[in-house]
């Protein structure tokens, strides 16, 4: 249950037996991947260096790519563990922001068919990143790589489309809050995709030329792409800061 600030009626109406805000919620969120991410590349680089650096170049690298930092143990547990459980919240975050659309485009049919096209970009990538986690490219490489496409495909869509629909809410409903929130999700978005550009070519150069370091430039680009992707998605945290997330009993009168 997501609503506004918790008033003395809903204390009465309702019994809450979690309550919680939103913004905390959404900074617990984020650190989850953050956190996980950064422990896995450490690991590798601590514990499985020439493994997880390895490619078919044999040339000397230094960094490991996002896929083989989080294919070996103990990472793959750590970053199964912080994804499972950053999950739910992020559907929870996406049918949020598909409400918060219908309120502001009650009237405007190309915002809401917009609105929902970002829905479901959302679920896709949400759902992708799980598949790509759960699925190591170490175990079933196609499925895994299929999912990380999928994956970068709906994120650079998800964050085109939501910049679209903040740039008219910007227009049209004026405050602080949404300007900021909306001035960071476009710097971000551009951002994610130069470096989802500059990523692709130095992978496609490494693995044409073969040369030393390339692919670490590669896996520093596409740390960038995973960071400003989650910084993207905490931007949410000026969207709802007045919200609190509330699980509660029904009253008494309404239980059968």
């Amino acid at each position: 249950m997501l609503q506004g600030p918790y008033s003395s009626l809903d204390r009465d109406r309702d019994r809450p037996l979690i309550r919680l805000h939103f913004t905390s919620l959404a900074v617990a969120t984020v650190l989850l991947p953050v956190t996980g991410f950064i422990t896995c590349v450490f690991i590798s680089l601590i514990y499985h260096f020439e493994d997880s650096t390895y490619t078919h170049c044999q040339v000397r690298n230094y960094l490991p790519s996002l896929s083989s930092a989080i294919s070996r143990v103990p990472e793959l547990y750590i970053w199964r563990s912080c994804i499972g459980l950053h999950s739910a919240p992020r559907y929870l975050g996406a049918v949020a922001y598909f409400n918060l659309y219908r309120r502001r485009f009650t009237a405007r049919l190309p915002e809401l068919l917009l609105s929902g096209l970002v829905l479901v970009c959302s679920l896709t990538e949400n759902t992708s990143l799980v598949l790509l986690t759960y699925v190591a490219s170490t175990e079933t490489y196609t499925v895994h790589k299929n999912a990380f496409i999928t994956f970068i495909v709906s994120s650079l869509l998800h964050m085109l489309m939501t910049c679209r629909l903040w740039h008219v809410i910007r227009r049209n409903y004026i405050s602080p809050q949404e300007k900021t929130s909306y001035l960071w999700k476009l710097r971000l978005f551009l951002f994610n995709i130069s470096c989802c550009a500059v990523a692709a070519y130095f992978y496609r150069r490494h693995n044409k030329f073969c040369e030393t370091g390339v692919y670490t430039v590669f896996a520093a680009f596409e740390y960038l792409v995973v960071f400003s992707n989650m910084a993207f998605h905490m931007t949410i945290f000026w969207d709802f800061g007045n919200m609190e997330v509330m699980v509660s009993t029904l009253p008494e009168d309404k239980r059968y």
